[in-house]
């Protein structure tokens, strides 16, 4: 039975490698209910000409990608949770728990995508608007000015998404008096360690979705000459998020165990207590 306590970065990136390992089979198996259906979705988008020609289909595929990777970051709570605690998890009890949490997820997700979103496009277009204009004007002043502003944007989108990194394991294992109370508790778990956050998302990031656009890229570009090999390829591709997808929930999930560790009297006993009030 492996113990909570605080964790720096290596010891969490660490741990949710070894836990994926040793139960690899139960994540892939995890993996494939969660998120089956968007990744055929993005296979077919692939065979019939990309995204570019399909943006409506592409959009709703990233939609459901995303909250089916928020069933999947349900469901391994319970698997990382069961381990934490020396029980032998189990994948009915998993995907029960995510499905019993599927609503107030929705509902979360949905809004700190709007949220973060939002904040986003606004930059973006700020960005398209303002940067010809202040490059036509040539002053090196306004220019240097205008991209201080885009860089503070920029740090602030990152800045709240740090915030609130951890809403989904709040709202599968915190009992909660309304399912948006997960923003203002995640915020408050994350208050001084948003760096930290950051550079642990960072890092995991690269190792979960690095390797499915590097072979992206390599199908793209061997699609001219082999096409056969190259649709093999990005079929490859577009399938790798069902196998990593569970590292990077994995990352989540102890991430949020060091938050409360920190803050908290948090130990394998007030997790017993909530994973059992969560059932």
């Amino acid at each position: 039975m492996a113990d909570l306590k605080p964790m720096d970065i290596g010891e969490i990136l660490d741990g949710a490698l070894t836990i994926f390992r040793r139960h690899f089979i139960l994540f892939l198996k995890i993996g494939v209910i969660a998120l089956w259906f968007p990744v055929a979705l993005t296979i077919y988008l692939e065979l019939a000409g990309g995204t570019e020609q399909h943006i409506v289909l592409a959009l709703l595929v990233n939609i459901i990608r995303y909250f089916g990777g928020l069933f999947l970051t349900a469901s391994a709570i319970r698997v990382i949770s069961d381990s934490y605690l020396g029980r032998r998890p189990e994948l009915s009890d998993a995907l029960a728990l995510g499905g019993s949490k599927i609503m107030p997820l929705f509902l979360v997700g949905l809004g700190k995508g709007l949220l973060i979103g939002l904040i986003a496009v606004i930059v973006g277009v700020v960005a398209a608007v303002a940067i010809p204009r202040v490059a036509v004007g040539g002053g090196g002043a306004g220019i240097f000015g205008l991209l201080l502003v885009l860089a503070a944007a920029c740090w602030f989108i990152i800045f709240l998404a740090c915030g609130y990194a951890v809403t989904t394991p709040v709202v599968v294992l915190e009992e909660l008096n309304s399912s948006f109370d997960a923003f203002g508790r995640s915020w408050d778990l994350t208050r001084g360690f948003k760096r930290k956050i950051f550079l642990i998302f960072l890092v995991a990031s690269v190792v979960v979705f690095l390797p499915g656009a590097a072979v992206g890229a390599l199908g793209a570009a061997l699609a001219n000459d082999l096409h056969l090999l190259g649709q093999a390829v990005e079929i490859l591709s577009a399938a790798l998020p069902i196998l990593l997808t569970p590292i990077f929930s994995c990352v989540l999930t102890l991430v949020y165990y060091d938050l409360r560790v920190r803050r908290e009297a948090f130990d394998l006993e007030v997790l017993s207590g909530q994973l059992g009030a969560a059932r």
